[in-house]
C-alpha cells in the first residue's frame, strides 16, 4: 500500500487564508475586466475578449463560493449583498458561451447520427453503399449486406443496438427474424434541415446573450459590483470573531452537504451503463427542465463549492474530484442540448423528416446524459474508496 504523505492543512486554518484568497480572486477579476475593456467587446470581439470574459466568470464564481462557504467569518450584510450580484455576473456572461457550445455539440451529433462520418469499407465488394450505424431496434447495413442476413463486421456505435440474430457461434439461419430495412433517408435529409433550424435558433439566442452581456457590463449595476470587488482587493470585511477561527469545519460542512446530495442520487441505477433511466419523460409535453436532472445539477454546484473550499484551505487539487466534475459538466451540457433539440422539434409546421431527426437527436443526447451519470458514479465510488 502506498504511503500517504501528511496533510499540510491538518492543523487549523486561520481566517487570514480566506482573506488572502478573496483578495487574489478580486485582483484577477479586476485584471480580467481591464483586459476585456482593452480588447473590445463589440460584435467582432476578439479571442482575447472571450478569454477575459471567461476569466471574469471564474473569478466571480470563486469569490461568490468563498462568501457562501465561509460566511460565518465574514460581515453578513456585506457578504449577502455581494454574493447574488456576483452570481448574476457569472450567469449573464456564461449564456453566450453556453449557446455556442450547445450548437457545436448538437451539430456534431447530427453529423455522426446521419452517417456523414467516414466508415471502413464494407465486407462485400458488391455493396453499393458504405455501412452506417443503424437506429435502435434495426439491423445495421453490414448485417443486411452479409450472406444469409448474419452480422458482418459492422462498425459499432456508442449507443446500444438491438441485434436480431442469435449469439450462438453457428446460428440457426431459419431463426433469424426478418426486419425491413430502416429508412435512413428520413434521418439524412432531415438532419440537414434540423441542423439549419438549430443553427438559426441557437445563433439568434447567442446573439441576444451577447447583447445582454454587453448591456450588463455597461450598466450601473455592474459598475457598483466592480467597485465592491475593487474594495475587496484591498480589504476583506471579517467579523471580530474571525480572530482565532478555524476554516476547516466550514469546509467540512461543504463536503458533507455534497456527500448528502450524492447519497440521494440513484447511484445504484447509474452504475449500469445502459439503464435508460435518462429517457423517462423524454417525450413529455412539459417545457420545464427534465425532472430527473435537477438533483444532478445540484450535486454539480455542491461539488464546485467543495473544490473551491479546498482551494481556500490550500489543499492540492484531487484528480478524482476533477474527473467527477467533468462528468457532471458533460451531464449538464447533454441535458441542455437535449432540451434544445426538443424545443426545436416543437417548432410549428416543420417537415416530418426534420422532426424525426430532432427526435433521434434528442434521444442521443439523453443517452449522453445517462453515460455521464455512469461516469460520475464510477469516479465518485473511486473517490469514496480511496478516501482514508
Amino acid at each position: 500500500m502506498a504511503q500517504r504523505h501528511p496533510d499540510p492543512t491538518a492543523g487549523p486554518v486561520p481566517a487570514d487564508a480566506l482573506a488572502r484568497y478573496l483578495r487574489d480572486r478580486a485582483t484577477e477579476f479586476l485584471r480580467a475586466l481591464r483586459l476585456h475593456r482593452e480588447t473590445g467587446a463589440g460584435a467582432a470581439a476578439s479571442d482575447d475578449s472571450a478569454e477575459a470574459a471567461r476569466a471574469l466568470r471564474r473569478a466571480a464564481r470563486r469569490i461568490s463560493a468563498g462568501l457562501h462557504t465561509f460566511q460565518p467569518v465574514l460581515d453578513p450584510g456585506w457578504a449577502e449583498g455581494l454574493r447574488p450580484e456576483l452570481a448574476w455576473v457569472s450567469g449573464t456572461l456564461a449564456q453566450e458561451h453556453a449557446h455556442t457550445a450547445r450548437l457545436n455539440q448538437l451539430l456534431l451529433a447530427l453529423h455522426r447520427l446521419s452517417g456523414a462520418t467516414p466508415f471502413p469499407a464494407p465486407a462485400r465488394a458488391t455493396a453499393v453503399r458504405p455501412p452506417v450505424p443503424a437506429a435502435a431496434g434495426q439491423p445495421s447495413d453490414a448485417t443486411r449486406d452479409a450472406p444469409g442476413g448474419t452480422a458482418g463486421p459492422a462498425r459499432r456505435t456508442a449507443t446500444a443496438v438491438v441485434t436480431t440474430t442469435a449469439t450462438d457461434p453457428a446460428p440457426d439461419r431459419t431463426a433469424v427474424r426478418s426486419v425491413p430495412a430502416p429508412d435512413r433517408g428520413n434521418l439524412t435529409v432531415g438532419a440537414a434541415k434540423a441542423g439549419a433550424l438549430l443553427d438559426r435558433q441557437l445563433t439568434l439566442a447567442r446573439t441576444r446573450a451577447h447583447s445582454t452581456a454587453l448591456q450588463a457590463l455597461g450598466s450601473s449595476r455592474f459598475h457598483g459590483i466592480a467597485d465592491k470587488v475593487a474594495l475587496l482587493a484591498s480589504e476583506v470585511p471579517l467579523v471580530p470573531a474571525a480572530d482565532g477561527a478555524d476554516l476547516r469545519p466550514m469546509a467540512d460542512a461543504a463536503r458533507e452537504r455534497l456527500a448528502d446530495a450524492v447519497t440521494a442520487l440513484p447511484l445504484l441505477t447509474a452504475g449500469s451503463p445502459y439503464n435508460a433511466e435518462a429517457l423517462i419523460h423524454g417525450l413529455a409535453p412539459d417545457l420545464s427542465p427534465h425532472p430527473q436532472d435537477a438533483p444532478w445539477h445540484q450535486v454539480r454546484l455542491l461539488l464546485r463549492l467543495h473544490r473551491y473550499a479546498r482551494e481556500v484551505l490550500g489543499t492540492a487539487a484531487d484528480p478524482r474530484l476533477l474527473t467527477a466534475g467533468e462528468a457532471l459538466d458533460r451531464h449538464r451540457d447533454a441535458s441542455e442540448a437535449a432540451a434544445a433539440a426538443a424545443q426545436a422539434a416543437r417548432t410549428p409546421r416543420i417537415a416530418p423528416a426534420t422532426a424525426y431527426a430532432l427526435g433521434v437527436l434528442h434521444a442521443d443526447q439523453r443517452h449522453e446524459v445517462e453515460a455521464a451519470r455512469y461516469a460520475f458514479q464510477r469516479a465518485w465510488q473511486k473517490e469514496a474508496l480511496d478516501t482514508p
